[in-house]
């Protein structure tokens, strides 16, 4: 390059570029000759083996059975988990560590906990048991020599998957105390991947206030202990931030929130009420009779909001008060109907879901035909059948049990009792208010209306009005399924109608709309074990 003097004046930055310089050509020509070589230290550092005991790299399988309260515990330990840097994993063939979270309700799901402890030993995996069914008897014969973290324990998950993964066996039990009173369990502000990122539950409390002579979830769970009002609030608000539009509030009972630390469950809703953003909505989940008995006015009011779904879970179990004396309920069936009266009269459209248990011990035909009657008079448009199973070291287990095909065929006929009627008849012509649920299926948009009754709509509908939906949807919820006639749309954007995140299932169709219907299809949905 030739030299520039300093006194030289430069029209341009090009003018320093003279003849002999090479040209771009050149220099693009030379490039095909240039051979790259590429320094070692830039290479990236392979990863430990899976089957290494560095904490961390392992990738990990989670299975949980049952309720909401087990499902957000199981939401929680993801989330810690994969925060600490371990893969969480849909493929339980490719995982290196189990996480099994249990439920000890019925006979039938710890058969299940108990045949996937034997699989994952058959295939030499790490195994980490959670739930209640180690909670609750953690000597079990076939739970020797495994890791356990308790239903109290589960913000120390990754200590036990670490040590487990090192070939150690560790059991975390105890129980979390403040000052000597019992606490609802570990922190709400864990990390969490939710199995559906637009639903976050939240137990409000753990434990209940009853002794019922055949439930076992008492021996894991424990009493009734309470989650404070503002941190219960705080964790809603996040959840809100985070893209939540349903919030699911859950526990063994949570008509007893509260009374464990001076307060009650419709003052926490109306906490809660204030925080739900537009367009987003909130689930009750179980509450038994005696406990909502007291504020039947307050939560008429509390389930007419906007933002609160019509939707009560109340579960009767029998319709023979002798019946449930035996169960040790605390409650007569003439309170159960006192409850429903009164919110189907306060609540218009409510939907009420209740339990009924078949063959309990000393059940007569008598008490059975009671039953019956009850679920042919209000015509329950949810409802959970189940089979008696005598659990292990309750007072219902040692009593003289109703025989085993007396039991069957008593579920069978009352499954074909709730098959017998029509609940939506009603709705016929009626123009619904609905929002989209987290829920789509192929063609398929799901919806809920305010009652909490999933809807389902064929995309072709939204458009070609009059076209009724023909196929039908085995999905697990009370469903309904509907022919539509539109009468008005709304299309705001989904952060007007939300607050929040759009839907990820649903991209588009993010929208509150109203619809009239002029066809039911009986699909509500009956639970039977």
């Amino acid at each position: 390059m030739p030299s520039v003097s300093c006194g030289t004046l430069l029209g341009d930055i090009e003018d320093i570029v003279s003849q002999e310089d090479s040209k771009p050509q050149d220099r693009h020509f030379a490039r095909k000759h240039v051979v790259p070589k590429v320094r070692s230290y830039l290479q990236e550092e392979p990863r430990p083996p899976s089957d290494s005991t560095i904490p961390g790299i392992q990738k990990i399988w989670i299975r949980t059975w049952s309720c909401s309260h087990n499902n957000s515990d199981g939401e929680y330990m993801a989330g810690q988990l994969a925060a600490y840097g371990y893969k969480i994993t849909e493929n339980a063939s490719d995982a290196d560590l189990w996480l099994l979270n249990s439920c000890t309700v019925k006979n039938p799901a710890e058969d299940h906990f108990r045949n996937s402890i034997k699989k994952a030993q058959e295939e030499n995996k790490k195994v980490v048991l959670a739930g209640c069914v180690p909670q609750a008897q953690p000597r079990q014969d076939y739970l020797k020599g495994l890791s356990i973290i308790g239903v109290q324990q589960i913000d120390r998950v990754v200590e036990v998957v670490e040590e487990t993964i090192k070939g150690h066996s560790v059991r975390l039990l105890g129980q979390k105390k403040d000052g000597g009173r019992r606490l609802g369990g570990a922190r709400l502000d864990l990390p969490k991947i939710r199995k559906n990122p637009l639903i976050e539950i939240i137990s409000i409390n753990t434990g209940c206030l009853n002794a019922c002579t055949y439930c076992k979830t008492k021996h894991a769970r424990g009493n009734l202990a309470s989650y404070p009002i503002d941190e219960l609030v705080e964790r809603a608000k996040q959840s809100f931030q985070e893209g939540v539009c349903e919030i699911w509030l859950t526990s063994e009972d949570t008509g007893a929130y509260g009374r464990d630390i001076g307060t009650d469950l419709p003052t926490l809703l109306w906490k809660l009420v204030e925080v739900i953003p537009e367009g987003a909505m909130l689930r009750l989940g179980m509450t038994n009779p005696p406990y909502i008995l007291e504020h039947l006015e307050e939560m008429a009011r509390i389930l007419s909001h906007p933002r609160v779904y019509a939707f009560l879970h109340i579960p009767v179990q029998s319709a023979s008060d002798s019946v449930l004396m035996d169960m040790k309920r605390e409650y007569c069936v003439a309170d159960f109907r006192r409850v429903v009266d009164f919110l189907r009269e306060r609540v218009p459209g409510i939907t009420i879901a209740t339990d009924i248990i078949c063959g309990f011990p000393g059940e007569t035909d008598q008490d059975f035909q009671d039953t019956v009657r009850l679920v042919e008079e209000y015509k329950f448009p949810s409802l959970f059948i189940n089979q008696f199973y005598p659990r292990p070291g309750t007072p219902a287990a040692k009593m003289e049990q109703v025989p085993a095909q007396v039991k069957k065929q008593r579920t069978k006929d009352l499954s074909r009792v709730f098959h017998s009627y029509t609940p939506y008849d009603h709705k016929v012509g009626e123009c619904l208010s609905v929002v989209p649920s987290p829920l789509s299926f192929h063609q398929y948009m799901v919806v809920l209306n305010y009652s909490y009754q999933y809807i389902y709509i064929s995309f072709f509908d939204l458009f070609e009005t009059g076209s009724p939906c023909s196929s039908s949807w085995p999905g697990v919820h009370h469903v309904t399924q509907a022919g539509l006639d539109l009468t008005e749309m709304h299309l705001p954007s989904a952060s007007r109608v939300l607050g929040l995140k759009a839907f990820a299932t649903m991209p588009g169709f993010s929208f509150i709309f109203q619809f009239k219907m002029f066809k039911f299809y009986k699909l509500n949905t009956v639970f039977v074990n």
